[in-house]
């Protein structure tokens, strides 16, 4: 049995890869005899600025300047230790004070390639201290109420609504769905010149596009059953039936069948059965994109399963105080 081998056609993956995979002792070899490449961090923030190039005739106050500019530490306030690397263990073997000239050219310090200039904020009142710069925590949030945002024009909500007019059958899961496969067909062809089933290459475009079943007449189209909607098809949940008590798969939850029949919303086809769960172990009330199919009393109390995981029987509402046991009261 033989293995195609997978061929990346792709330009831009490839300069990537050979960027990714080129060999560490070799990969300053193409800079100029004065270039120096250096990693700057700072400790007030988690940012790393990676291979920063400068010369070794450029001067401190030239490093200094690049500093503030990337992280808005003040020249005046910054205290540099030079490291042997940005990682972890790295050896400070030189630190420049505040006080040191400016003027002293980088190559003064034989700083090695992929060095690392680590500046510590002396300022007593940094901008940057505490987090200011990257925690998003102490930002306060915008918070837009679900009955504001529903009246919002222009939304993605709003624009499922429309489609919704047009097809009653669309749903936004399903459209993402699709658009998901689409971008990965793409994607595919880019990578290796194959077009994927189900899709064809546009002569006039040039894109992939999804392949459209074509009608067996002029009034009905042809619409090949998905494999979920074979394997989960009304038989699948035939052994089951609207209020009885069951058992959920996995996790043995146990609830009441309110629902069994297909869910449009969900994209995935086939037949559903809801269920209201006895604790609050499942991902939603009873509503699919707005689309109401049982009431549960909260707001994980519900959940839709397929068939093969829901048994229906005698299935009592577990009571969390009783116990079987004569050891414990």
């Amino acid at each position: 049995m033989t293995t195609k081998s997978s061929t990346i056609k792709n330009e831009d993956l490839l300069a990537l890869k050979s960027y990714i995979t080129a060999a560490d002792a070799t990969q300053y070899n193409s800079l100029a005899a004065t270039t120096l490449v250096l990693d700057l961090t700072h400790s007030n923030l988690h940012q790393r600025h990676a291979e920063i190039r400068f010369d070794k005739h450029d001067t401190v106050d030239c490093l200094r300047q690049k500093i503030h500019q990337k992280t808005g530490t003040a020249p005046h306030m910054q205290h540099l230790q030079l490291k042997t690397t940005a990682a972890p263990g790295g050896t400070i073997f030189y630190e420049i004070s505040p006080e040191t000239e400016s003027d002293r050219k980088l190559g003064y310090y034989n700083l090695p390639l992929g060095a690392n200039v680590h500046c510590v904020d002396i300022d007593p009142y940094s901008s940057s201290a505490g987090g200011a710069y990257e925690n998003t925590a102490l930002v306060e949030k915008y918070k837009m109420s679900d009955e504001e945002y529903d009246k919002r024009k222009g939304t993605l909500r709003d624009w499922g609504r429309q489609k919704k007019e047009e097809n009653p059958d669309f749903s936004l899961m399903k459209h993402a769905k699709e658009h998901a496969q689409l971008v990965e067909a793409r994607r595919f062809y880019k990578e290796s010149g194959s077009v994927k089933e189900g899709f064809e290459l546009d002569q006039s475009s040039g894109l992939i596009i999804r392949v459209e079943h074509e009608s067996f007449n002029d009034t009905q189209t042809v619409k090949p059953k998905s494999g979920a909607e074979i394997e989960y098809c009304p038989e699948s949940t035939q052994h089951l039936a609207l209020h009885d008590r069951c058992q959920v798969q996995p996790g043995s939850r146990r609830g009441e069948i309110a629902y069994i029949g297909t869910i449009d919303e969900l994209g995935g086809g086939g037949h559903w059965v809801g269920v209201i769960l006895d604790e609050p172990l499942g991902k939603t009330d009873g509503c699919v994109d707005s689309v109401r199919y049982f009431e549960a009393p909260g707001p994980n109390r519900g959940g839709f399963f397929r068939g093969k995981n829901v048994e229906g029987g005698d299935f009592p509402e577990i009571d969390i105080f009783a116990s079987d046991s004569e050891d414990e009261l």
